[in-house]
């Protein structure tokens, strides 16, 4: 599957979905993101199950606000529509699928109990 294009318009619609989201936040004028962008399409080639987004942040400022990115490029992981990892800096490969398999293996379950008593 091809890298999806999230703008205000469809960022939440595709976040919250059932599965993973994957979201690459970039920039045109960013040296490391335009690095970053053949890896992460590589991998979501490999990972037909998995959504890949990416936010342009100089078009959808408002997306960047919303989360505070400060950084680019910066990679988050939504699952179920739960934020489940986010951090700034380009990853290898090998740390882009160690990630994809982390957030697989996650019981979700769990992660809404722990969210759940860490929000009172």
């Amino acid at each position: 599957m091809a890298t999806v294009e999230l703008t205000t318009a469809n960022f939440d619609e595709v976040t919250e979905q059932p599965g993973i989201v994957l979201v690459d936040f970039w920039a045109d004028w960013c040296g490391p993101c335009k690095r970053f962008a053949p890896v992460y399409e590589r991998s979501s080639e490999k990972h037909q199950e998995i959504v890949f987004g990416k936010v342009d942040t100089e078009a959808q400022q408002e997306i960047a606000a919303k989360f505070d990115i400060r950084s680019i490029p910066t990679i988050m992981a939504v699952r179920d529509g739960v934020i489940v990892f986010a951090q700034p800096g380009a990853l290898p490969e090998s740390a882009l699928e160690s990630l994809i398999e982390q957030v697989q293996a996650l019981d979700m379950d769990d992660v809404r109990k722990q969210l759940a008593e860490h929000s009172h």
